[in-house]
Order: C-alpha cells, then sequence, then structure tokens
C-alpha cells in the first residue's frame, strides 16, 4: 500500500517529543507564529503538521489544556468533524500550499509558484471564520523557489494575529536563513527499528517477516519509503543493486543496457534502483570514515579512493536530479548510471 495521506493519516510514531513541544505551546499559551518541521522524506513530518493543524482548529482555547484530543496527544479521533472537513479539504480555516499539479505533463511542477505563497497572506490576514486559529501549511519547503521564498518571508515579517504557519521542509538548507530564522524549528529524526517494525505490521500485515525486516533496512528509518518500495517491488530493486556492486569490478558496459532493460519502461524503477545506488555508495564512504565497514564494503573501498566514491555520488545524484527535472530517457541514464560505476561511459 501507498503511505497514507497526511491530511487523513490518525497515526503517529517516533515523534512523541517534538509532539509534547507542540502541545506545551498549546497548553501554556506560548504559541509561536511560525514552525518548520524538518527531517529526512518520508518520516511523518506532513503528518505532524496536519496532526497539529487539526488541534488547534478544533476550538481549543490555548492555555485552557482542554479540548478534543487524545490525552497527551494532538490526536483527534478520525469521526471528529474537525478531522473529517481537514481530510475533505473543506476547512474554511486551513490552506494548504505545495507544488501544483500540471494537467499538461501529468506531474507536480518543479517548484511552489510565487502566486500560490501569496494567498498566505491574504488567507491568514482574514479573521478566523469559526472564531479559533487560521492555519497555513506549506508542504515540500525546500521546493520554494526566489520568489515565492521573498513572498512567504514577507508574510513572517509582519505576521498576523491568531494566525499559524507551519513549513514542512525535507531539506531545510535551501531555505534562507532569514525564513529559517523566523520559525520555531522542530527536527525530526528517522524512525528506530522498533517503530517502523509497528508501522510495517500495521501497514503490510499480509507480508512476510522477512520481507519487512528487509524493507526496514533498506528504508532507513523512513515508513514512507518502505511503503513505496513495497508498492514498486524495492526489494527486487535493491537486490538487483546489491549484486551488481557485489560484481565490481569486472562489470561489462552491457550490464547498464540489461538494467535499462528490466527498470527503464517502467514508471519508478528508475528512481528506485538510483535511490538504492546512491543510498549504497553514502553507507559505503559513511561507514568506512567510521571504521565500521562489513566485509564486503572494505572490498568495494579498495577498489578506488574514498574522494573518487563520494564523486561518484555526488555524480549519480546531479544524474538523478536531471533525469527526473527535465524528464529525459530514463532508460540511457540507467545505461550512465552502470557506466559511471564502472568507470566508463556509453
Amino acid at each position: 500500500m501507498s503511505a497514507p495521506d497526511p491530511r487523513a493519516n490518525p497515526i503517529l510514531l517516533g515523534h512523541e517529543a517534538a509532539e509534547r513541544t507542540l502541545l506545551d505551546a498549546i497548553h501554556l499559551g506560548r504559541m509561536h507564529h511560525a514552525w518548520l518541521i524538518t527531517g529526512p522524506e518520508g518520516i511523518g513530518k506532513a503528518t505532524l503538521a496536519f496532526r497539529f493543524a487539526r488541534r488547534l482548529l478544533a476550538g481549543q482555547a490555548v492555555g485552557s489544556g482542554e479540548g478534543g484530543s487524545a490525552a497527551g496527544t494532538l490526536a483527534l479521533d478520525p469521526a471528529h468533524p474537525v478531522f473529517r472537513r481537514v481530510v475533505a479539504g473543506g476547512h474554511a480555516d486551513l490552506l494548504t500550499v505545495e507544488r501544483a499539479y500540471d494537467e499538461k505533463t501529468k506531474r507536480r511542477k518543479r517548484d511552489i509558484a510565487v502566486d500560490d505563497v501569496r494567498k498566505i497572506n491574504g488567507f491568514m490576514a482574514l479573521t478566523p471564520a469559526e472564531g479559533g486559529w487560521r492555519v497555513a501549511v506549506v508542504d515540500g519547503a525546500e521546493d520554494l523557489n526566489q520568489n515565492s521564498a521573498n513572498a512567504l518571508l514577507k508574510i513572517l515579517e509582519e505576521p498576523p494575529s491568531r494566525a499559524i504557519l507551519i513549513l514542512v521542509c525535507s531539506a531545510p538548507g535551501r531555505l534562507p536563513a532569514t525564513i529559517r530564522s523566523r520559525c520555531r524549528h522542530l527536527r525530526l529524526s528517522p524512525l528506530s527499528d522498533d517503530v517502523m517494525a509497528r508501522l510495517l505490521a500495521m501497514y503490510l500485515p499480509k507480508r512476510g517477516q522477512d520481507d519487512r525486516d528487509r524493507l526496514i533496512t533498506l528504508a532507513e528509518g523512513s515508513i514512507g519509503r518502505a511503503l513505496a518500495m513495497a508498492d514498486e517491488d524495492g526489494i527486487a530493486v535493491a537486490t538487483m543493486v546489491d549484486n551488481l556492486l557485489a560484481s565490481l569490478p569486472d562489470v561489462p558496459l552491457s550490464r547498464g543496457h540489461d538494467v535499462a532493460d528490466v527498470l527503464g519502461r517502467g514508471e519508478t524503477g528508475f528512481h528506485l534502483f538510483t535511490d538504492q545506488l546512491i543510498a549504497g555508495i553514502a553507507a559505503l564512504v559513511r561507514d568506512t570514515v567510521r571504521g565500521r565497514a562489513d566485509p564486503e564494503q572494505q572490498r568495494l573501498a579498495a577498489l578506488r579512493p574514498l574522494e573518487a566514491w563520494g564523486e561518484l555520488w555526488q555524480g549519480l545524484l546531479r544524474l538523478q536530479d536531471e533525469t527526473e527535472r527535465f524528464a529525459l530517457d530514463k532508460r540511457q541514464a540507467l545505461v550512465s548510471c552502470v557506466g559511471m560505476l564502472t568507470g566508463r561511459m556509453s
């Protein structure tokens, strides 16, 4: 199954400290006007953001310590009217901004448009329709371009009363420091193996334990990534990457064409393959530097200097980004990936 939509997901595990911080802000009446929630993709940042938004919209008076959520959490019952209206996108005091969907290309646009960000200013300046808070969520704030970031900064410089801005961001380094400095920052960490195991047991009860354990290893604390891999045969792709690395240095260039034949025609194969290859190289460098490399990593590290492995990692990241950003030929990109790995380009 796919990862649950954060707007509709009642489950949040592994981020109890961040949830307590938000609850304390509500109960003590020390509500900052802007919150920046950061961490790797797929760990629950947007789920926490909408959980926080629903709690505010449920009408609890700040400082009262009362409200419609479960004790000690921000959670609302899925049957609660606010929960249902947020899921349906029908709450007048909630605005969500993210990359727009392009009907022509059938994919999301490259950036969050400045006009969409400007809507936040008018929205937050209005009196709350239901007497509580106005809440704006920017999901994927790393996708702001220069103009849209400048528009957001103007909102942060003159925040309206009774309005909360929540930024969800997987790459906070891409945000201007002037935006980061005006937000209260909540850093979420990758989920522990125990939490991942609990979530996968809930979401993938029919998958065998061996598959779930493999997904935990591959996903590196991201339940979103684990569920995407389960949907898209990611275990088979990861095995293909493992076999490719195990074959080094004796990998013929034709291997790239073999990989392209298997994966190049699908929508997700290229991204899964490059994700796993990039992650494997990152782990190789990281574990070698820390003195934790296993025998296979030690063998691979001896094939080229660590600096060269780092350059390969950067090159693969660029290739992945450019291929997806500019809709380049994924089959040729896969051939190029294998060529870069073996030191040859076709």
